[in-house]
Order: C-alpha cells, then sequence, then structure tokens
C-alpha cells in the first residue's frame, strides 16, 4: 500500500463557476472544501479533486485525469446524458488491460473513465 494517505489532484481551470457545474453536476463529484479561488471534490474516501481558477494555465493536454468504475457503460450513458463532450466512446485497451473511455471538461482537460481489468489491479474493498 502506498505511504501517502491521501490524493489531490489539482487542475487550473479559467472559469471556476463552469468548471464547478461540470465536476459537481456532470461528473457528480461531491464538494469537501471552498478555498475561494480554489474548490477541492472527493473522488473517493482518499481522493481529491481540485480546481483552482488562473488567467495562464498549462497545456491541457498534459494532465489525465481518470475516474475508476466498474461500469463504465453506464457512467458513460450518465456522463453524455448530462452533457459531457465524449471524445471516445468505451472501448477496451489492449495494451493496458482497461475498459475505458474519454471525455474533456470546459476548458479542455481529459478526463478518463477505466476499469481496470486486470486481476493484479487493487480494487476497492480488495484485499490482498
Amino acid at each position: 500500500m502506498s505511504q501517502w494517505d491521501q490524493q489531490v489532484t489539482f487542475l487550473l481551470v479559467s472559469d471556476l463557476e463552469r468548471s464547478t457545474r461540470f465536476y459537481r453536476d456532470v461528473l457528480g463529484l461531491e464538494p469537501v472544501l471552498d478555498q475561494g479561488d480554489c474548490r477541492i471534490f472527493g473522488t473517493t474516501p482518499t481522493a481529491f479533486l481540485g480546481i483552482c481558477e488562473r488567467t495562464e494555465r498549462g497545456d491541457p493536454g498534459s494532465i489525465l485525469f481518470t475516474l475508476v468504475t466498474a461500469d463504465v457503460d453506464g457512467r458513460h450513458q450518465a456522463l453524455v446524458d448530462a452533457g459531457a463532450v465524449c471524445e471516445k466512446a468505451p472501448q477496451h485497451n489492449e495494451k493496458y488491460n482497461v475498459y475505458h473511455a474519454f471525455y474533456r471538461d470546459p476548458d479542455g482537460y481529459l478526463i478518463e473513465i477505466q476499469r481496470f481489468l486486470d486481476p493484479a489491479w487493487p480494487a476497492a474493498g480488495k484485499t490482498g
């Protein structure tokens, strides 16, 4: 197991309110802390996503935010129904042995939802 207790991925966004609506209303993430120009959402009991409004941002293609789920197809349909822009529909990736799909957030960041197919993956609730 990791030596770390929690994980936070921070993304720089151009419009905090627009991105808040995307991560809260489209992806369904739970807001856990509002720091004014940064907001943090829970993704799992130990992982978090922070979005911070900045006028200067990095290349959206350089960051990939991945959410792991056993139900990629169901989550895909829910995301599309909620207005998410699908970049690549659910499919098997042989190289990484995952089933996944890709979307773009309002600032162009790549969002992946996936299911690990490799039995070695430490799935939630699985003890080794």
